[in-house]
């Protein structure tokens, strides 16, 4: 099978990549109104861009042409939090991707606590495994559709006790949830370690100097 995406309308390249760029892991975001609403909202178009300093990002798109809350509230106010759900949450992280008014909060609507920042006035979910506190540092449009990858600096990693050991996390106990195709999430699964085939540094931080 070969498809050509030219003649395709942009909600069915969008199913079919999101079918194919899979697992995908989920940003679980708060942030803040200028009316002082906390908003919530998982997104799968999700990675960290930089280490020094720490930067992660997310894709957000529009909602019948128009900012989503998350997209509004960073551009207007420079922060936002990035949470980290477990495996335990997967009902609640589908269930506010729910469009709702922008005077609603998620957060109240799902029964989630929040706890203050360090750094920033956007609060963070209290009972999550990872949260970071980020500052807006880059907006980045791509394509016709309107999206925009949006780039924060992390000021402030909140890590649950036991799920890190020397800056390395233990990825069984976070027990992290992806996104796939459709209405359809995942957990970890099997973890396959290649440690035995080949002695390879994924990382600056696993380099040993000798």
């Amino acid at each position: 099978m070969k498809i050509d995406p030219a003649p395709m309308q942009p909600q069915d390249i969008y199913r079919l990549l999101t079918g194919i760029v899979v697992p995908r892991p989920i940003a679980w975001v708060t942030t803040l109104s200028a009316e002082g609403i906390i908003n919530l909202a998982p997104f799968s178009c999700f990675t960290f861009v930089s280490s020094n300093p720490p930067m992660v990002g997310i894709n957000v798109g529009l909602r019948s042409g128009e900012q989503k809350d998350t997209g509004r509230n960073i551009l207007e106010q420079k922060t936002f939090v990035v949470n980290i759900g477990d495996d335990s949450m997967i009902e609640q992280i589908h269930l506010s991707a729910v469009a709702h008014p922008h005077n609603v909060s998620e957060t109240t609507l799902l029964g989630l606590k929040t706890a203050p920042s360090d750094h920033i006035p956007v609060p963070r979910l209290a009972d999550v495994p990872v949260s970071m506190e980020c500052a807006l540092r880059h907006d980045i449009a791509f394509g016709k559709s309107g999206s925009k990858f949006l780039v924060g600096e992390v000021l402030a990693f909140h890590i649950r006790d036991g799920l890190c050991t020397n800056n390395k996390i233990d990825t069984r106990e976070l027990r992290p949830v992806c996104r796939i195709g459709g209405p359809n999430y995942a957990s970890l699964g099997e973890i396959v370690s290649m440690s035995k085939v080949a002695d390879v540094a994924t990382g600056p931080s696993d380099r040993v100097e000798k």
